[in-house]
C-alpha cells in the first residue's frame, strides 16, 4: 500500500538539472567559489538534466486520475538552502510541481529517503546511491542517454533487470561462482520456490498499485522485465512474480543477448540493471540507472 496513496520518488539536483558547469567551479575553485557562482546566477534557469524527462513523465501521471495525486517528486540535494535557491527557481521556471526538498550543505542526503517515504532515489552521485542501497532503499545512478523514442508519448515505461534488482542475487551468486550450467540446474530444481525480493521489489509493487486503478490497455504505466535469463530458467521468475501478486506487462527472456535494441523497441523511459556492462550497452539506446547492488558489484 502506498503511503497517502502516492508513489514518492526522490531525485538529486544534479540528476534533475544540468549542473556540470557549476560542479566544475566547485571542483576547480572550491566550495566558497561555488556558492558565489550559484548566488550570482540564481536568476538564470538551469537546463534540464539526464533525469528531467523522466521526472516530467512521473509528474504527468497526476493528470491521469484528477483529484487523486498518484506521484510526488521530492528533491534531495547536497546544496545549501542559499545555493539551492537557484534550483528552486529553475523548478518554478520549468513548471515542475516539486514543493518538498532537503538541502544538506555538502552532506549526503540519502538519510532523508525514509523520512519522506520515498520508494526510489535517483542520483548522479554513485556514493549516495550505494549508501541508499545499503540502507535497504531502491536507488540508482542515472547515466546519460540519447533522445528517448518514447519521450513524446504520455505512457511511462519502466524496464527492470531481474536478478539483484527485482530479485535477490541468490541465483546470480551461483552463476558467478559455479557457471551457467550450475545456475540452470539450480533454477530448474528451485523452479517452484519463489526468489527473495531485491531492492526494487517495493518500487515495482508501488507501480503495480497505481496500475490497479486502470484497465491494462489504458494504464499510464507499462512495465517490463528484461533479463539475460532464458528457458528453462524463466519458470522460477514467472512463478515468483505470481507469488508476489505483482503484474509485469512484458517479460523478455533474452538468453544472454544484448538488451539495448530490445529496450529501445519497448521504448523504456528508464531501465534499471546491476551490471555496469549491461548499463553501458543499454545507455546507448535508453536512459539507464545503474544499481550497484549484489555480487556483480563486489570488487
Amino acid at each position: 500500500m502506498l503511503p497517502n496513496n502516492k508513489l514518492v520518488v526522490a531525485i538529486s539536483s544534479r540528476a534533475l538539472f544540468d549542473l556540470d558547469e557549476s560542479h566544475k567551479v566547485f571542483e576547480t575553485e572550491g566550495k566558497e567559489a561555488y556558492c558565489r557562482y550559484q548566488i550570482e546566477h540564481e536568476d538564470e534557469p538551469l537546463e534540464p538534466g539526464v533525469a528531467y524527462p523522466l521526472v516530467k513523465k512521473l509528474l504527468a501521471l497526476n493528470e491521469a486520475l484528477p483529484g487523486s495525486p498518484l506521484v510526488e517528486v521530492i528533491l534531495l540535494s547536497h546544496n545549501s538552502a542559499d545555493t539551492g535557491l537557484r534550483i528552486f527557481n529553475s523548478i518554478q521556471t520549468h513548471g515542475l510541481d516539486i514543493t518538498r526538498a532537503a538541502f544538506t550543505s555538502g552532506r549526503t542526503p540519502y538519510g532523508y529517503i525514509s523520512a519522506f517515504g520515498a520508494h526510489l532515489f535517483l542520483s548522479a552521485n554513485s556514493d549516495d546511491v550505494a549508501k541508499a542501497l545499503e540502507a535497504g532503499y531502491a536507488a540508482a545512478t542515472i547515466w546519460a542517454a540519447p533522445s528517448n523514442p518514447n519521450a513524446d508519448e504520455r505512457q511511462l515505461r519502466i524496464a527492470f533487470d531481474g536478478d539483484a534488482v527485482l530479485f535477490s542475487d541468490e541465483s546470480e551468486r551461483i552463476f558467478q561462482s559455479q557457471g551457467l550450467q550450475a545456475f540452470t540446474d539450480n533454477e530448474q530444481t528451485e523452479a517452484k520456490t519463489p526468489l527473495s525480493g531485491g531492492p526494487f521489489k517495493p518500487f515495482l509493487s508501488a507501480l503495480h498499485h497505481i496500475q490497479q486503478h486502470f484497465e491494462p490497455d489504458v494504464s499510464p504505466i507499462r512495465t517490463a522485465l528484461v533479463t539475460a535469463r532464458g528457458a528453462p530458467a524463466h519458470e522460477r521468475v514467472v512463478r515468483t512474480l505470481r507469488a508476489w501478486g505483482i503484474r509485469i506487462d512484458e517479460a523478455l527472456f533474452l538468453g544472454g543477448m544484448d538488451k539495448g535494441a530490445f529496450l529501445r523497441a519497448f521504448g523504456a523511459d528508464i531501465f534499471f540493471d546491476d551490471h555496469k556492462g549491461h548499463c553501458e550497452s543499454a545507455s546507448v539506446h535508453v536512459p539507464t540507472g545503474h544499481v550497484p547492488h549484489g555480487v556483480a558489484n563486489v570488487e
